[in-house]
C-alpha cells in the first residue's frame, strides 16, 4: 500500500525528488522512458548541492527539451510505502510539486524516448498509484 500526503512546506533538506506537471497550449505532456511502455509526469532525483528548483528546472528540460517555460511550485508531497525508492513499508520520501508552462521544446537527447501532448490524462502511467493523485492535487489547489 503506497499512501500520498501533502504538505504546504517542510524542511528543505528532506527535498529528494521534484514532479513538475506540465502543459504547452493547455495540453498535458508526458514522458516516456526508453526502458518503459508507459508515461509519466516529468520529475527526478535532486542532486547534490542543488536547490529543489533547480531540480525541477533541469529535470523539465532533460525530460521534456522545454527551453523556454514558466515554473512554480504547488506544494509539498510525501510517498509513504513500498516503492523503487522506499526499501521499506513505513519509509516516508518527501518533494515538492511544481507547475510549469512550456512555450519552446528542442529535441531530446536522454533517456526519455518521447513526449507526448495530449489533451486527456494518460491511461498507461509507469506510477499509478502517485502522479494522477498529485494532478488531483494540484487541480483543488486552482493550479489546473
Amino acid at each position: 500500500m503506497v499512501e500520498v500526503k501533502f504538505y504546504d512546506n517542510i524542511a528543505d533538506e528532506l527535498l529528494k525528488f521534484a514532479v513538475i506537471i506540465s502543459k504547452t497550449d493547455n495540453k498535458w505532456v508526458f514522458c516516456k522512458h526508453k526502458e518503459r511502455e508507459t508515461y509519466e509526469v516529468p520529475g527526478g532525483h535532486r542532486e547534490p548541492g542543488e536547490s529543489i528548483f533547480e531540480t525541477a528546472k533541469r529535470e523539465l528540460q532533460e525530460e521534456t527539451g522545454a527551453i523556454d517555460f514558466k515554473i512554480e511550485p504547488i506544494c509539498v508531497y510525501s510517498v509513504k510505502g513500498k516503492t523503487r525508492v522506499n526499501e521499506n513499508i513505513d519509509d516516508e520520501t518527501f518533494g515538492m510539486l511544481f507547475i510549469a508552462d512550456i512555450s519552446s521544446f528542442v529535441e531530446l537527447h536522454c533517456e526519455i524516448e518521447k513526449i507526448l501532448i495530449s489533451d486527456t490524462l494518460v491511461d498507461n502511467w509507469t506510477y499509478p498509484l502517485i502522479q494522477p493523485i498529485l494532478i488531483e492535487e494540484a487541480k483543488k489547489r486552482g493550479f489546473i
